[in-house]
């Protein structure tokens, strides 16, 4: 009886510190439901100076970004949305193509009075990213973008043959009723498929952003960000005919998108730093937080970044 009662204490201990394994923002950060364009954006706002806007992508949230977003608020303002319906902003209707989302950012800029700021997104935050530095060039101090390929950008046309992109055509009122309930299973398929290392995505994580995932019409939404890639395909074709002049830190997990990323924004930038991130897949917040908190902080600052290559 003892030794269970001791066995059902450090489970219970283990479940709380799992818990906890999602970082909290400093909580010097303020929130902020901030409307813009038909919608409202959950905004994380902290810190002093340069601002920097994190942009998170599918399967996550602005909760993502934390760890770098105390790292940056020492000499940063550090500002962190959730994209339009996800986490805990609306849901609109539409304005799921990622120029209307880039229109979204520069209207929480505005609104906090940041004229200009530094953009870094990872996964569909990578393709909001883009597009805000295209639309927005002159209000884009630096842009880091984060394994992630972008829509009409070469080598576009092969990376939506590849058999593992089968979900940016998945969706559709069906799908939807096959996916409910089960937003764990469908999300598990993303966190251990494009993952280097399936473990560091942990079980804590795993559950938090299912929850998100499965709030009403989060999944309708999240859908709906992958349905307007053929849009922002079109737009993008339009925008690259202008190469971006902001200094770029193209990043990929070594198991991932590896150097591709870098291959696509010397397609559309001019000034292209590579990064490749050793032993690591898409995740790589989570798989190599350190790594990466490093690397965006000094590319932000106009520092030296260790590992990599510059064209």
């Amino acid at each position: 009886m003892i030794r269970r009662f001791l066995v059902a204490c450090v489970l219970a201990a283990s479940s709380v510190s799992a818990v906890a394994a999602v970082q909290a923002f400093p909580s010097s950060f303020r929130v902020q439901d901030i409307e813009v364009n038909g919608a409202t954006i959950h905004v994380r706002v902290g810190g002093h100076g340069p601002a920097v806007v994190l942009l998170h992508g599918f399967g996550d949230t602005g909760d993502m970004w934390a760890p770098l977003a105390k790292d940056l608020a020492r000499n940063h303002t550090v500002v962190v949305p959730d994209l339009r319906g996800m986490g805990l902003s609306s849901h609109p209707e539409d304005g799921y193509d990622k120029r209307s989302e880039a229109a979204d950012v520069r209207g929480v800029l505005t609104k906090l009075g940041i004229d200009h700021a530094a953009v870094v997104g990872h996964d569909i935050g990578t393709m909001v990213a883009y597009a805000y530095a295209s639309r927005y060039p002159d209000k884009t101090d630096r842009l880091v973008v984060m394994d992630a390929p972008i829509p009409g950008i070469p080598p576009w046309e092969q990376v939506v043959r590849s058999p593992t992109q089968w979900h940016f055509d998945f969706g559709g009122p069906d799908i939807e009723r096959l996916v409910a309930g089960r937003e764990r299973i469908y999300l598990d398929r993303f966190w251990n498929e494009f993952a280097g290392t399936p473990s560091k995505f942990d079980e804590a994580t795993r559950q938090h952003y299912a929850a998100l995932y499965a709030r009403p019409k989060a999944m309708h939404d999240a859908f709906a960000q992958f349905h307007a890639l053929r849009k922002d395909a079109e737009d993008n074709k339009v925008a690259m005919m202008t190469k971006l002049t902001m200094p770029v830190l193209a990043v990929g997990g070594e198991k991932s998108f590896g150097e591709n990323e870098a291959i696509v924004m010397r397609n559309a930038a001019t000034d292209v730093t590579e990064l490749v991130v050793p032993d690591a897949g898409h995740w790589l917040m989570e798989e190599a937080t350190d790594t990466i908190v490093a690397a965006i902080h000094n590319f932000v600052d106009g520092k030296p970044v260790a590992g990599t290559k510059a064209k």
